[in-house]
């Protein structure tokens, strides 16, 4: 389910435990790494937990209207848009994802405060948003993903209140947040009116590849750290290992892992992701010195012919 950039970071994170104190267990560490990638499931199910709670919030609402206010026919089919909305209902209807949403989410579908869904609900009904939506006479599917869509991203997704509660239950989920939240999106986008079963899957990983990927990428970068270190001070002219950046040193050890150790990722991929993670995870020069030291090592190592690549590698 994620992408090889989410794993990257993932392995950075569990790297950096290891390198900052190395009486860290390797071995613990490498199976806390696949706990956090197969964690990214559950919070896939939780963001669909809060879709399902406020859908059923909805419900209670129209039940409560028509006990209290008697509402038109018009009224009551304006209120019921939301749950007549072709995702909702797709959503409601696949057993499996059902079942799999209440086992991992019951705390909130069932534990939470009325008034948190009071106040997402009121909100969202007030909201041009909706309104427009439920004054729309021929709603098509594409109109129901878009809706279903911004309903996430304006009042789940980036819901404060959300956030805090989705941070509390796993340490891994702040960054895991912006990964998920798109490819819940890009599920959704996906949809065809004939699908049955939706939006759902049984691993953090694509496919096994990628689970290889992650251990291969984590073990050798721990395994080979010594060969690397004396590249990068070789390379690194005038500084002393200990005055470079630990992360900075972590996303070289990596970038040469996926350089000299896998056959089939081409260089340029491996040098791009490794100065674009470096922009966000570490000091605000490293981009330029991270690319300095990976477009020297290339280069030279390229000429005394100890690159190997094959396949996609050769791209």
């Amino acid at each position: 389910m994620i992408t090889r950039r989410h794993i990257r970071l993932k392995v950075m994170q569990s790297l950096y435990s290891y390198f900052s104190n190395k009486k860290n267990s390797s071995k613990e560490l490498e199976k806390q790494l696949l706990e956090s990638i197969n964690e990214t499931t559950k919070l896939h199910l939780s963001l669909l937990s809060f879709l399902i709670g406020l859908a059923q919030y909805f419900e209670v609402f129209i039940t409560d209207s028509k006990k209290r206010y008697f509402p038109s026919e018009s009224k009551l089919d304006a209120d019921r848009s939301f749950l007549e909305n072709r995702i909702v209902a797709q959503i409601f209807s696949d057993k499996i994802l059902m079942k799999n949403i209440n086992l991992n989410s019951e705390e909130y579908l069932n534990n939470i405060d009325t008034d948190f869904y009071i106040d997402i609900f009121s909100k969202l009904f007030k909201s041009d948003l909706y309104i427009d939506y439920v004054n729309n006479p021929e709603k098509s599917f594409n109109d129901d993903k878009r809706f279903i869509i911004s309903v996430l991203d304006k009042h789940i997704i980036n819901n404060q209140k959300i956030q805090h509660l989705l941070y509390e239950r796993s340490m891994y989920w702040r960054d895991d947040l912006p990964f998920i939240s798109s490819f819940l999106v890009s599920q959704i986008n996906s949809l065809k009116k004939e699908r049955k079963k939706i939006l759902s899957f049984k691993s953090g990983f694509k496919n096994k590849e990628d689970k290889v990927f992650a251990l291969e990428l984590y073990r050798k970068t721990i395994k080979l750290t010594d060969n690397f270190e004396s590249i990068i001070i070789e390379k690194a002219k005038n500084w002393e290992l200990d005055r470079i950046a630990i992360m900075d040193q972590i996303l070289l050890k990596m970038s040469f892992t996926e350089i000299f150790e896998m056959q089939e990722l081409p260089i340029k991929v491996s040098m791009n992701e490794y100065i674009e993670i470096s922009k966000y995870y570490s000091t605000k020069k490293s981009s330029i010195f991270i690319n300095g030291i990976l477009d020297s090592v290339v280069r030279d190592f390229n000429k005394k012919g100890k690159i190997k690549k094959s396949g996609k590698g050769l791209v």
